[in-house]
């Protein structure tokens, strides 16, 4: 009715945080490729064989949940390209005939879209010519990546999961595009979720970009979307975590590092080593975690074995 005050629905906070000059990027930059492992393997070279027999401590009910969304096949906003499905077999003829044959599956896909759950490879960044550890960009080539590539774990990327839902801490659905999640936030997430991010541990972030999509409908998420603040990435070097996983990119659209607009990526990728999940989906794990009281869990990422590839999809499972 007019004159009647129309409530508001939960919101992130207000305000955008001060942009970041080049300079103070590069110097963050720096410091975190200094603190990187010289390990080839980049950061899953801190998840020892004895890491992954304690994380299997974590199982206590044996239920499973996928972290992976369903891959698309029809445009969408922030997935104008799609995966293409399609049979090529049985044939017409053969869908009635007597005798065996077969149901046959081709697909494509773009990996490295803004809808599909995905692993970023070692190779994905470029930055200033290099890849991570100082490694010549000219490694990749036509035929593929020479180095870094998502075959360096073939054996999969297995541990202990812990998540950290900024959302449920700030008292809001998802946090809206453009909003950062910030090292206070991941900190304060902990304490409010009583538990604590470890060596070795495979890091989750939950900003809510699905239920938001799901809720609103895609978006142009390439250009608006919820992400780490930059300098979040500290606490991930301070924890030595193997790996870092979202809902979303894991960085914010529109960039607030000028001259980079994925800031994320390269901090992460590039000067830390970090295999980076993007895309995932949360919302069947968060009430599992809720139902068990605790946000730590037993979990395996199996990327395809693509020999030369700079990333693959993925479907993680969490086991509680």
């Amino acid at each position: 009715m007019a004159g009647e005050a129309v409530p508001e629905g939960p919101r992130s906070r207000p305000g955008a945080p001060p942009r970041q000059s080049p300079a103070a990027f590069e110097a963050l930059y720096r410091r975190l490729r200094d603190r990187a492992t010289s390990d080839v393997r980049g950061a899953v070279a801190t998840i020892t064989p004895e890491h992954v027999k304690a994380a299997t401590n974590e199982i206590r009910t044996g239920r499973t949940v996928t972290l992976a969304a369903p891959i698309e096949t029809r445009p969408s906003p922030d997935n104008p390209e799609p995966a293409a499905h399609r049979l090529t077999g049985p044939s017409r003829n053969e869908v009635h005939a007597h005798g065996l044959h077969f149901a046959l599956d081709h697909f494509e896909m773009n990996v490295h879209g803004n809808a599909d759950s995905h692993l970023d490879a070692l190779c994905h960044v470029v930055y200033d010519g290099t890849l991570h550890g100082g490694v010549d960009a000219a490694t990749l080539t036509p035929e593929g990546a020479v180095a870094l590539s998502v075959d360096s774990v073939r054996n999969g990327i297995v541990g202990r999961g812990v998540l950290l839902d900024i959302p449920r801490l700030r008292g809001v659905p998802w946090l809206e595009p453009g909003d950062h999640v910030t090292a206070d936030d991941l900190s304060a997430a902990e304490r409010s979720q009583r538990v604590e991010v470890g060596e070795g541990d495979l890091l989750f972030v939950r900003v809510g970009h699905r239920l938001r999509r799901t809720e609103l409908g895609p978006w142009d998420a390439a250009t608006s979307r919820a992400g780490l603040h930059p300098t979040a990435m500290e606490f991930l070097a301070d924890r030595h975590v193997a790996l870092l996983g979202g809902d979303g990119n894991n960085d914010t659209a529109p960039s607030i590092t000028d001259g980079v607009d994925f800031p994320v990526h390269v901090l992460g990728v590039h000067a830390l080593g970090l295999y980076l999940l993007d895309y995932l989906r949360f919302e069947g794990l968060v009430p599992l975690c809720e139902e068990a009281g605790r946000w730590s869990f037993f979990c395996v990422v199996a990327p395809l074995r693509l020999s030369r590839a700079t990333g693959s999809p993925v479907n993680p499972i969490a086991v509680l």
